[in-house]
């Protein structure tokens, strides 16, 4: 495939890369959450954690019929990530969205919840 283009727009190439430059951690940022998203059992979890607020490892296990070693498995991966926090109650520790990613995925979550995701 080839560009047929007959003259660029230098101004606006400039000035992408100038915008693309300046939200490259927000790319990024957004770039993590959404790979680790991308698994549905995560996201299963995420979007359990935004409209609970707080779960324990178990919670999730009967929540999703999974094993707690599963869980606990993908569990890891969103906090490595900082997707989550823990916060240990006792012995048990309770996980929640951080601030910004709980923001961030609200409105997929809106949509999922109003069942309209669009193919």
């Amino acid at each position: 495939m080839s560009c047929i283009r007959l003259q660029a727009d230098e101004q606006q190439i400039a000035a992408c890369k100038q915008t693309v430059s300046e939200l490259e951690a927000s790319f990024s940022q957004l770039a993590n959450a959404l790979s680790l998203a991308g698994n549905s059992v995560r996201l299963k979890i995420l979007f359990l954690l935004q409209r609970e607020s707080k779960l324990c490892v178990c919670d999730l296990s009967d929540i999703l019929d999974m094993s707690i070693s599963a869980i606990s498995q993908h569990l890891r991966k969103l906090r490595d990530r900082q997707l989550i926090r823990p916060e240990r109650k006792g012995q048990t520790i309770f996980y929640s969205l951080t601030p910004e990613y709980e923001e961030l995925f609200a409105p997929f979550f809106e949509q999922i919840e109003n069942n309209v995701v669009y193919f």
